[in-house]
């Protein structure tokens, strides 16, 4: 259950970023420059808004769709003139839109980390963060405190919701109204055990596996399996090389899959207060992309390979073939430009560009070697998301996309796509001009399994507002099945997930 962690800011970040000592928040100030539409849902702090009734613009929603959509993002990008240095830097708030009986009402909250209550109280920037160094002169920052920021994913569990983020505790909100009720250690968790942003839920036990990564001289890596109340029952750890940035893992049956990137932090210059943790991140592909194969039950190391240099930052299915090996759907680069390309989104202005492919790896759980690698998708796409079945290798992946001429350096997403591994078909639904929707959601059809309904936040650069999509999961190209008007615009968020009645 939640435990009050008013110190949440000031210690459990660290587990993950360092090394005793907070790398720092230095904003950067605005520039006066011409910004791309995408940008008007970031120029300011969002607006949080109460439990109301949203008004359908067109189409109808669903009777069968029953539940809430969860979404987290950084809503809170500036304080008094000067910007985040990263868009992982701003406060998380959540969307919760609950449907029932052929209705939909939404409601819009921060998270009130112990970061956003105090910077919120001094209206100016206090903490660091993953690419901002903390204000003041340079040996201030050497006792700079990270902020838990919130504001990268949700998960949903029978009595609430946690807020989550890459580098500590989640924060446990009432489901309903989102209110704050602290920081939440699932009845386990240390102030040096992160629990990252991208748990995974097994879809016949229901139990919830999740990692974090602890630094030091060189990183730990955090393994957890939670029972499906999210309460931690079994923890253990390994040693990686260096320290790397893992962002997810694959839960593959009775396997998770980590694959550890060449990126690795140059701990110096992060620690004495000079660069940034994201700036401290360098490059090093002679590291090659390393495998590790653990056991889901006993957490044991299965095997730990080697293949060419790639990074990603999301998976989509991970499943046990009639083979015995295990397939997985990443969307890899082939380098770490993209951790510059999303420093870029939170100054509004985007000059690097940046291209994920979605590929199908195959891979030897007893020897974590590589039998065959696929482009699945060869055009720019991220966020993939595949329906949590039992049938795994034949669902559906749902992907963020560039709609029709948006694939340019300063662009955001302004499609979502599905890709039906049966057929290799790929079906891209464009948003339209000044468009850009969220990671979609795939939300079930309680009377049509294998069925239902995608929905996707969607900001009108065009017009300054923010709608809630529903589509028909199996026929995107058809346009939306209903649109929903949101009472205050949304910023561009991470992750959304989809709790059934």
């Amino acid at each position: 259950m939640p435990a009050s962690g008013r110190n949440e800011s000031v210690t459990i970040q660290k587990a993950f970023y360092g090394m005793g000592q907070s790398v720092g928040i230095n904003a950067v100030r605005t520039e006066t420059t011409v910004q791309p539409t995408w940008a008007g849902a970031i120029a300011a702090p969002a607006l949080e808004f109460p439990l109301a009734p949203l008004a359908v613009m067109a189409g109808a929603v669903p009777a069968a769709l029953q539940g809430s959509l969860y979404r987290n993002g950084p809503a809170c990008l500036e304080r008094q003139g000067q910007r985040v240095g990263h868009w992982f830097d701003g406060d998380g708030a959540i969307l919760a839109v609950h449907f029932a009986a052929g209705q939909a009402q939404a409601t819009y909250r921060y998270v009130q980390s112990a970061g956003y209550v105090d910077e919120s109280a001094a209206d100016q920037f206090l903490y660091s963060g993953y690419g901002s160094l903390a204000p003041g002169p340079i040996w201030q920052r050497w006792q700079a405190q990270f902020k838990n920021a919130a504001n990268t994913s949700v998960l949903a569990l029978p009595d609430r919701i946690l807020a989550l983020w890459e580098g500590g505790m989640p924060h446990a909100m009432d489901r309903h109204t989102l209110a704050t009720q602290g920081i939440d250690a699932l009845d386990s968790l240390t102030a040096n055990e992160p629990y990252s942003a991208h748990p995974k839920r097994h879809p016949k036990t229901g139990h919830i596996f999740n990692f974090g990564v602890v630094a030091g001289a060189t990183a730990t890596l955090n393994c957890y399996r939670s029972g499906p109340d999210g309460r931690i029952q079994k923890k253990s750890s390994l040693d990686l090389n260096g320290i790397p940035l893992i962002h997810d893992f694959v839960l593959a049956d009775r396997y998770l899959v980590f694959c550890v990137p060449p990126v690795r932090l140059n701990a110096l210059p992060a620690v004495l207060g000079f660069r940034s943790f994201s700036d401290a991140l360098m490059w090093q592909p002679r590291w090659g992309t390393q495998l590790v194969v653990v056991d889901a039950d006993s957490f044991d190391v299965m095997s730990w390979g080697q293949a060419d240099p790639w990074f990603q930052w999301h998976f989509g299915r991970g499943y046990v073939d009639d083979y015995g090996d295990i397939v997985l759907e990443v969307v890899r680069y082939g380098d770490f430009d993209t951790n510059q390309h999303l420093k870029e989104v939170a100054s509004g202005t985007i000059h690097t560009k940046v291209q994920g492919q979605l590929w199908r790896v195959q891979l030897n759980p007893q020897t974590a070697a590589i039998r065959d690698q696929t482009c699945l998708v060869a055009d720019s796409c991220e966020f993939p998301v595949v329906p949590n079945t039992v049938d795994l290798g034949t669902a559906p992946t749902y992907l963020s996309m560039h709609g029709s001429g948006t694939e340019t350096a300063g662009e955001l997403f302004g499609a979502i796509a599905r890709f039906d591994p049966q057929t290799d078909r790929l079906t891209v639904a464009d948003a339209g001009a000044q468009r850009y929707p969220s990671e979609p959601v795939f939300a079930p059809n309680p009377d049509h399994p294998g069925q239902g309904w995608i929905l996707t936040v969607v900001y009108d650069g065009e017009h300054h507002c923010s709608e809630l999509w529903i589509y028909d999961s199996d026929a995107l190209g058809a346009g939306p099945l209903c649109r929903l008007a949101l009472p205050e615009v949304i910023p561009h968020s991470f992750h959304g997930v989809w709790q059934g009645a």
